[in-house]
């Protein structure tokens, strides 16, 4: 028997209508779920009684990690949320030449607090039951030079030298690059392809910031992740 967290009490009882003796199932964000019982309401007080314990796993086979150029607050938002939805497994918010949006130390902790919420929030909306990390806000380059040393690299950019097709499976992580609103400048996409990135394109339309991060990473489970077909003998 436990009390739940002041937040999800609230969800539960004030959003969903819960009541006593009614089910829910929670998770603490390192994988599997609890099915536990509603036992007392007290106030904004919310005691529970746990039930059983479920394994379940629902992550993509794919290691996605989504390097973010910084963007108005509601594109970042949409972008980070959707993303997650669709099984990213890091995001990391990118502080770029041509990023609008410019935050001060204390600013740029809570943007990152914030983001850590809507992912989890995702993550609850979603049924996921890991919860990916949220990086602190950092400089592109600075992100650059700390990148894991295996696996895949992708850059989207108008001028891509390549396109989904002529690329083999990861083996390892695919970390997906995404400038801002005005993309990133010549120098930066020179720094990235310095360390590995190659430089892909998603068709002949110029997309926005928000549409080309969402489009390539369900492009990419659909190549390589949780959206391919499930063949059973």
């Amino acid at each position: 028997m436990f009390e739940l967290p002041e937040g999800v009490a609230h969800h539960a009882v004030r959003v969903l209508r819960q009541g006593v003796g009614d089910a829910l199932v929670l998770f603490d964000g390192s994988g599997g779920e609890h099915l536990v019982r509603i036992d007392r309401i007290a106030g904004s007080a919310v005691t529970v009684i746990r039930q059983t314990f479920k394994a379940r796993e629902v992550e993509s086979p794919l290691d996605l990690r989504l390097g973010q150029a910084l963007c108005a607050t509601e594109k970042m938002d949409w972008i980070f949320q959707k993303s997650i939805e669709l099984g990213v497994s890091r995001c990391s918010p990118l502080l770029a030449e041509r990023s609008v949006v410019r935050l001060s130390q204390e600013r740029a902790e809570r943007r990152q607090a914030h983001w850590q919420r809507v992912v989890t929030a995702a993550c609850e909306q979603s049924g996921r039951n890991r919860v990916p990390p949220v990086d602190p806000v950092q400089p592109l380059r600075l992100w650059l030079s700390g990148l894991p040393v295996e696996g895949m690299r992708l850059m989207l950019s108008p001028r891509g030298e390549f396109n989904l097709s002529q690329l083999k499976p990861p083996v390892g992580p695919v970390v997906l690059l995404v400038g801002p609103e005005g993309g990133l400048t010549a120098e930066e996409e020179d720094a990235a392809t310095a360390v590995g990135f190659k430089t892909v394109k998603l068709g002949p339309r110029t997309l926005r910031t928000e549409t080309a991060a969402l489009a390539m990473v369900a492009a990419l489970q659909g190549l390589w992740g949780d959206f391919m077909e499930v063949k059973t003998s």
